[in-house]
């Protein structure tokens, strides 16, 4: 069986595309969303890609929330469905309360691009599991909006159930991708829902499946193989 793994696109979504590829360089069939469609073709798990939904206006995320597949999306992910958010899709399941917290813009007030390094801080999760924790991978960042913010029970409580999924490296040169690049609370890249099956990070896996684009790395990779491996293996 073919795992299928559904790409969500949104007006202002940058990263489809690269998303699918990824998903199908790890080996499983990548299968088109679009966001005025509230089927989800059967799909085994869905990615919301990066961009800039809806040009980013009210909020990051804040409209294509309201997307008629985001109501098919938050139901489903509540019922266990494998959901991975990447940058404004990580945004967008904020807005959905499908994970705490918000983003807002860059402390520097700033767009960041750049290959930044992230330390595995869960490997238990759907879309975390050919990590270790502890590893120290280096993917690409892009964005505005990067904050990760929360109030102080919320950010307790994440830590404590080790719900931080992916935390900023800071401990090192800037310049070569290390320390907290957007200001976010805790040095926090990405979260996990309780369940291990909803998944948000700012940074930019799809960007980094292949030897010869993004940071020469494949250090996104397992992101893909995380999932496909849970879905074959179910």
């Amino acid at each position: 069986m073919t795992a299928r793994i559904g790409v969500v696109t949104f007006p202002g979504s940058l990263d489809d595309r690269d998303t699918q590829r990824a998903i199908r360089v790890a080996g499983a069939e990548p299968v088109a969303l679009w966001h005025k469609d509230k089927d989800l073709k059967q799909v085994d798990a869905v990615v919301l890609c990066g961009g800039f939904s809806y040009g980013d206006y009210l909020r990051a995320g804040a409209i294509a929330r309201f997307s008629p597949v985001m109501d098919t999306v938050i139901d489903q992910a509540r019922a266990g469905l494998p959901v991975l958010g990447i940058c404004n899709g990580f945004q967008i399941l904020t807005e959905a309360h499908l994970l705490p917290g918000g983003m807002l813009g860059n402390d520097h007030l700033h767009f960041i691009c750049r290959d930044q390094k992230l330390r595995v801080e869960n490997a238990d999760t759907l879309w975390t599991s050919d990590y270790t924790a502890g590893q120290e991978i280096s993917i690409p960042l892009k964005n505005m909006d990067g904050r990760y913010v929360a109030d102080r029970r919320t950010l307790d409580e994440l830590e404590a159930e080790g719900r931080v999924a992916f935390r900023y490296v800071t401990d090192g040169e800037a310049a070569h991708g290390y320390g907290n690049p957007n200001g976010s609370l805790n040095d926090i890249a990405g979260i996990t829902n309780a369940a291990g099956n909803v998944v948000g990070l700012m940074p930019h896996p799809e960007h980094a499946v292949e030897p010869l684009i993004g940071t020469g790395r494949t250090d996104g990779l397992p992101f893909f193989t995380s999932i496909l491996k849970k879905l074959v293996n179910a």
